[in-house]
């Protein structure tokens, strides 16, 4: 009887699974929503994120989004530092910002992986194609507020 672990995901196959899990799913303007996952991947790479960082990029909105289960979430192949980073993201119904912000920073790796999803969800050009100028208005307002309670320096343009 072999009580080895089962060997953890590989981050090729964490984006194929976020991929299938979020198929059909749409962002505010209408893009298919892999592309927001890609791109905070590509931010957590970029600021330097290790693999367990990088497999909560691809998964940091699917428990949050209800593609994929919390449950399935403690059950996966998956460090544990993966697991902890993608619920410390994952918005939780009624939650302050404050309670969400102090959540992130507690969590080790946490901050950076929010960093990245900040940063996409933030970009200028995302946001200009959303065709409601008072959505874009609230949407960096919210944004910006999180980066504060996170400590994060004003996003460059």
């Amino acid at each position: 009887m072999n009580d080895a672990p089962a060997p953890l995901l590989t981050t090729a196959e964490v984006e194929t699974l976020a991929r299938a899990a979020h198929a059909g799913q749409t962002d505010k303007a209408g893009r298919p929503y892999a592309e927001h996952l890609a791109a905070v991947a590509a931010g957590v790479r970029a600021r330097g994120g290790d693999d367990a960082q990088l497999a909560a990029a691809w998964l940091h909105d699917a428990v949050e989004d209800a593609v994929l289960s919390e449950r399935w979430l403690q059950e996966a192949a998956l460090s544990p530092r993966t697991k902890a980073v993608v619920l410390a993201v994952t918005k939780r119904a009624g939650e302050s910002p404050e309670a969400y912000a102090g959540r992130i920073l507690a969590t080790p790796g946490a901050l950076l992986v929010k960093e990245a999803d900040l940063a996409h969800n933030a970009d200028p050009a995302r946001l200009a194609r959303l065709s409601d100028a008072a959505t874009r208005k609230r949407l960096t307002e919210k944004y910006a507020r999180m980066r504060a309670l996170l400590g994060l320096e004003e996003q460059s343009s």
